[in-house]
């Protein structure tokens, strides 16, 4: 269980004359009860106290993960390092989700999706992923952070219209993917093999397809260089299913964290 914090404390924390505040913030992150009974690594938490210090915040996304990388037979249940460098992109760039309706493939624990339903104030998000252990968890953290699935009829009016949708790429027809009608689709760390990649830029296709009279949704896809031959192979898919591509530039804000010496990319698709 994590909390991801946001937000820049530092003006009222330079300008508070007493400790009332940080112990607050504090109250409501690793002394919460719910980091109590599932506490994080004590490297995660020296590193957050490490930010809170620099660059504390006010709101918090918290997450049920699992502390295996490979879990139930899937690598979903945990956040991978791209979820939150895009994560950290949507919150500098809240423009591309505010009132508009989001696809994610492949969400995996949910920390992208619920980053951006509390900051950029989408009209609704689709999380979506193919294993059921997943998306079990993925609805666990949706409830958790008191945002509301699509059918719940107490769901708050200024909150967006959240569906978790079992999705899988190489099954899913155009007829299935257009009932989702996004103005934006992204994706994180989904490019870890190549036939997860040709499945990827497959759906992309099919997607394009299901807006034939309107404007294809703009996509970001955002993944760790870890192999270089991967990336080429994800380009060279791309090039040959005729999707164009450019890397998006690098944000500045680094508000989680992750290890520094990772290279990140991001990739912003035309379908």
């Amino acid at each position: 269980m994590r909390s991801f914090p946001w937000r820049s404390l530092e003006a009222k924390l330079r300008d508070s004359s007493d400790s009332e505040l940080l112990r607050d913030i504090l109250h409501k992150t690793v002394k919460h009860p719910v980091c109590v009974k599932h506490p994080p690594s004590v490297k995660y938490a020296r590193c957050f106290l490490s930010e809170l210090i620099k660059k504390p915040s006010g709101g918090s996304v918290t997450l049920s993960e699992s502390t295996a990388i490979i879990s139930h037979g899937t690598t979903g249940l945990v956040t991978w390092d791209a979820a939150l460098y895009l994560a950290e992109w949507a919150i500098e760039n809240p423009a591309a989700f505010t009132n508009r309706t989001v696809l994610e493939l492949g969400s995996g624990a949910g920390l992208t999706g619920l980053a951006i339903c509390k900051m950029c104030r989408p009209q609704a998000y689709i999380f979506s992923d193919c294993h059921s252990r997943v998306l079990e968890q993925l609805r666990g953290n949706v409830l958790l952070n008191g945002l509301s699935l699509e059918a719940d009829i107490t769901a708050k009016l200024d909150s967006p219209r959240v569906t978790v949708a079992q999705l899988d790429w190489d099954v899913a027809t155009v007829h299935q993917l257009s009932a989702f009608q996004p103005d934006v689709v992204i994706a994180a760390d989904v490019l870890y093999c190549p036939e997860a990649i040709v499945s990827l830029v497959g759906v992309l296709q099919r997607l394009a397809a299901c807006r034939e009279h309107q404007r294809a949704p703009e996509v970001y896809v955002a993944f760790t260089i870890r192999n270089p031959e991967t990336c080429q192979l994800f380009t060279t898919e791309l090039g040959r299913a005729g999707i164009r591509w450019e890397v998006e530039p690098r944000h500045e804000q680094k508000l989680f964290p992750y290890e520094e010496h990772l290279e990140m990319a991001m990739l912003n698709l035309t379908l």
